[in-house]
């Protein structure tokens, strides 16, 4: 449900302003999920585009990146490591035996930076090993530090690794007195290595709400709700240029360079972004922030929410502003309706394919499903019982008059997890079922289309709207009973 609070009637951006933002959303179809929009610390506009919820926590992808920033900077105003530490002096026992010149010239900052010296991208060789550390340190280190700009996934990792060889404690268990309490964030989950290790570069889920109290944290030099969090010193280096990202670069807002963990932004903006669209824009100048999560295809759509961010927000604050109860009023009821992806009940047709009890064998498929079976559970209900090779059963309740909320076992960012789901069920023909899936902690929505077939066969399409690793396919199965 849309809400809006804490508007004052002095506030600096006109209710006319937000109207056309929202509706130039629309327009093109930006596939944002949740928006929140802080002026001076007050919550001026706020939605959550159904199914998506208010208390819903979100998958950040790399926006996590930011967070494992701030971590290292209270590590350093602690004592308990400094920006110019040698990367290899927190693992003797991980180093290779061969240390090259330029690992030994690795330092923290340059890990924070990006520029950690190597060439290419290096996700794959780490992610695929058991110990990320060793085999972080094993790769080859091409460039010197300091002088090529090369963004890196597992160079944030290792800042978790660091934090919790300096301090003693996991990441995750380091931040949450220092960070996530005081901030107010009271259930922060993050994903971790195959070792246990916070993950640092991904992996981190909050609420949006608790994003924007981040940007708030940011906006205020390092202090929330009158407590220092981390200190000015850090932050001026974070949100400042420390590596040049400029070349090969295609949008504008990624060629501003890139501090630590931060991206720059055009006229002293700075942000931390995720995956298909996850969001920290802070606007220091004009004590803006605003947290958005979304479910975009490419990065592309990003550049395009800044655009209009810099147009109706960041260029329309006091341009005549004046308090209208009207055009307010006009505001929440636009964000109240914004357009829903969600598939609109249908009438069920009257002749259907036998669906009760019936299971179906399915033909070797790339996500090792095995069998399909359906029960009628009442006169608009329906479950999906699916089995998989390596997985647990996934029993799905469906109702062909409107959503229903469930628990399912689906990907997050590295591994399965056990998360909310909210499912649909609509009749496309007498012959075609389409089931929708919202697994709204993360941008992701999974679309099956079944089409049963005479004689006892059933074609299955799977579709994610988005995803890093998992395809669509098409699959055959055979009545067993």
């Amino acid at each position: 449900m849309a809400l809006i609070t804490d508007i004052p009637e002095n506030h600096r951006l006109s209710s006319q302003a937000l109207i056309e933002f929202v509706n130039r959303l629309e327009q093109l179809q930006l596939e944002v999920n949740s928006f929140v929009l802080l002026q001076d610390g007050k919550a001026t506009a706020q939605f959550w585009r159904p199914p998506y919820r208010r208390d819903t926590p979100q998958l950040l992808f790399s926006l996590s990146k930011s967070f494992t920033a701030i971590a290292v900077g209270i590590a350093s105003d602690e004592g308990f490591l400094n920006l110019d530490d040698p990367v290899i002096s927190f693992f003797p026992d991980q180093c290779p035996d061969v240390i090259s010149p330029n690992l030994a010239k690795m330092t923290v900052h340059h890990l924070l930076s990006m520029n950690a010296g190597h060439h290419d991208n290096i996700y794959d060789q780490v992610a695929k090993e058991q110990d990320w550390v060793t085999a972080y340190l094993a790769l080859d280190v091409e460039h010197e530090p300091g002088t090529h700009y090369r963004y890196s996934t597992h160079s944030t990792y290792m800042l978790s690794a660091i934090i919790k060889q300096a301090t003693g404690q996991d990441m995750m268990d380091y931040l949450m007195p220092r960070l996530f309490e005081p901030l107010g964030i009271q259930h922060p989950v993050w994903e971790t290595c195959p070792l246990g290790i916070t993950a640092g570069g991904m992996g981190l889920s909050m609420t949006t709400e608790d994003i924007a109290k981040f940007g708030l944290m940011l906006a205020n030099r390092g202090v929330y709700a009158g407590k220092r969090v981390v200190s000015e010193r850090f932050l001026e280096l974070a949100t400042t240029e420390q590596s040049d990202n400029r070349a090969g670069a295609v949008r504008i807002d990624s060629a501003q360079g890139y501090g630590y963990q931060f991206h720059i932004c055009r006229r002293g903006c700075y942000r931390g972004d995720g995956g298909f669209g996850q969001l920290c824009f802070v606007a220091p100048k004009e004590n803006i922030v605003i947290a958005a999560t979304s479910s975009f295809k490419s990065m592309q759509p990003l550049q395009t929410l800044l655009d209009l961010i810099y147009a109706y927000i960041i260029d329309r604050l006091d341009s005549g502003v004046s308090y209208n109860p009207q055009t307010h009023a006009e505001l929440q009821h636009r964000l109240a309706h914004l357009r829903s992806r969600v598939p609109a009940p249908q009438p069920v047709p009257v002749r259907l394919p036998l669906v009760h009890a019936s299971r179906y064998l399915m033909d070797d498929n790339p996500r090792g499903l095995r069998t399909v079976a359906f029960y009628l559970k009442e006169a608009q209900q329906l479950e999906l019982v699916m089995t998989y090779a390596d997985e647990p059963d996934h029993v799905l309740p469906f109702d062909y008059t409107g959503p229903m909320h469930t628990q399912d076992v689906f990907h997050k960012d590295l591994a399965l997890h056990r998360q909310e789901v909210v499912t649909y069920a609509v009749w496309q023909n007498e012959n075609t079922l389409q089931l929708t899936l919202f697994y709204i902690e993360t941008p992701y929505v999974v679309t099956y289309m079944m089409t049963f077939l005479d004689g006892g066969g059933m074609d299955l399409e799977f579709h994610i709207n988005v995803s890093m690793n998992i395809a669509g396919y098409r699959v055959r199965g055979r009545l067993a009973n």
